[in-house]
């Protein structure tokens, strides 16, 4: 009854349910707990937002790496790392700048890989933004603050993506490979090594590849500079014979008196033991024969004055001394019909000149004057040659064939069949080059 007095009935029964529905009033608690959750979410989004950034850069800096890895493989000489870290630059990673630290090495092993290795690594601290709200502190700082490190890590192969068919030395410091106006020139299937430069104005040569250790200006279908030196590979082939007394030469003039009955040759020779050393210049009377065997000319030309010299398992060499005026080189007209041995030590070798012989032994008229018909190796390693003609496969032999000079000049119809790998049939270890880098991991 006092509660009856006091409230008056009806109206304290109003405000205590209007109690009961302010307690049961749940508008507004959203945004408490917004307001308790609210640096978790801006925390969360941060880490996401900058994850994914993270992940592009990443993929970039994989990319980079992963070409500048083959970038040094690829060019596998002294200033390999120069242009892994020219490669990642273009990419946007430049060594140095905007804290890119770039790191090429030359391992003698890596992962992935046994021998010839190149790794690169690419490294960028990041400043955090607001993956730091939700307390994660990256793994490194940036200007006194947070940040976290993205890596990319590449590792490259050096491989022998193909074999030459013409090598110039460049001992002398001239341009390896030179080519003036050869439109009808095709050397498809051969592939251009200059230790140097090379430089073909008018016509790619149709070669496959063309390399060049300096410039290359136009030689090749695809053309690169700057690609590592080849070493002489066949240096060592060095004969031990030599002759003794006076070295018989051919007459400078058609009255002279000709050469001796032995230093001309016609019809077929064998010889016993399988090689024949002789002295002075050589010169075919007729066609000639020499199956199975080595003939070495101290200080003399081989002259086949119009006739053919044909061998299966020949060898040529040629050596003796550099003073005088004595000639080391096959000339006239005719053919030259040579198949290599494909075994022994002189396995792939046609016709040799001697690397200590660095005079008289220019060549202005190869593959035309004798036409060259050979299967296998011409070496001739301090020779000016003018090349001129075709050369083609020999009747004895298999398509295979590899010319190493010093320099090369490329005229006129000069052509080389396309050696369809056939050299390891011939017995030849075909020079092999155009270091090409290719990703182990």
């Amino acid at each position: 009854m006092w509660l009856k007095h006091i409230c008056g009935n009806h109206s304290c029964m109003r405000d205590t349910g209007a109690l009961r529905a302010f307690r049961k009033n749940e508008g507004g608690a959203a945004i408490v707990i917004i307001g308790l959750t609210m640096p978790v979410m801006i925390g969360a989004l941060g880490l996401a937002t900058e994850v994914s950034y993270w992940q592009w850069l990443n993929r970039g800096m994989q990319n980079a790496a992963d070409a500048a890895a083959i970038a040094a493989a690829t060019n596998a000489g002294s200033n390999y790392d120069k242009e892994a870290k020219a490669v990642a630059a273009q990419y946007g990673f430049q060594d140095g700048t905007n804290n890119v630290t770039v790191t090429v090495a030359n391992p003698a092993t890596a992962a992935g890989c046994s021998a010839n290795c190149y790794t690169v690594t690419i490294s960028r601290p990041v400043q955090l933004i607001l993956a730091s709200v939700i307390g994660y502190g990256g793994n490194t700082t940036v200007n006194n603050k947070p940040a976290s490190t993205i890596t990319a890590n590449s590792v490259a192969a050096t491989a022998n993506a193909y074999r030459y068919c013409i090598l110039a030395l460049g001992s002398s410091g001239t341009q390896g490979i030179r080519s003036d106006g050869a439109p009808k020139t095709n050397l498809n299937g051969c592939n251009l090594m200059s230790n140097t430069d090379s430089t073909c104005n008018g016509s790619n040569l149709y070669a496959a590849y063309g390399d060049a250790h300096g410039t290359n200006n136009g030689c090749g279908v695809s053309q690169s500079s700057n690609v590592a030196a080849v070493s002489d590979p066949f240096a060592g082939l060095i004969p031990n014979n030599i002759c003794g007394g006076s070295y018989p030469q051919e007459p400078t003039t058609k009255n002279a008196p000709p050469l001796p009955s032995l230093n001309q040759w016609s019809g077929n020779y064998t010889f016993a033991g399988g090689a024949k050393v002789v002295c002075g210049d050589q010169q075919l009377t007729g066609n000639t024969t020499i199956n199975e065997a080595v003939l070495v000319i101290v200080n003399g030309q081989l002259d086949t004055n119009g006739y053919t010299l044909q061998g299966s398992a020949l060898t040529i060499v040629f050596t003796g001394s550099n003073t005088g005026s004595y000639q080391h080189i096959p000339s006239g007209g005719g053919t030259l019909d040579i198949a290599a041995p494909t075994s022994g030590d002189w396995s792939g070798v046609a016709i040799y000149q001697d690397p200590n012989l660095t005079k008289n032994v220019d060549i202005s008229a190869a593959g035309n004057t004798p036409t060259w018909n050979i299967s296998g190796l011409v070496y001739l390693p301090h020779s000016s040659v003018t090349f001129s003609g075709a050369v083609s496969k020999s009747c004895q032999g298999v398509r295979c064939f590899e010319l190493v000079v010093d320099n090369v000049r490329i005229n006129g119809t000069g052509s080389i069949f396309a050696n369809d790998d056939q050299c390891a049939s011939a017995g030849l270890a075909q020079t092999q080059g155009g270091h090409r880098g290719t990703l182990v991991n």
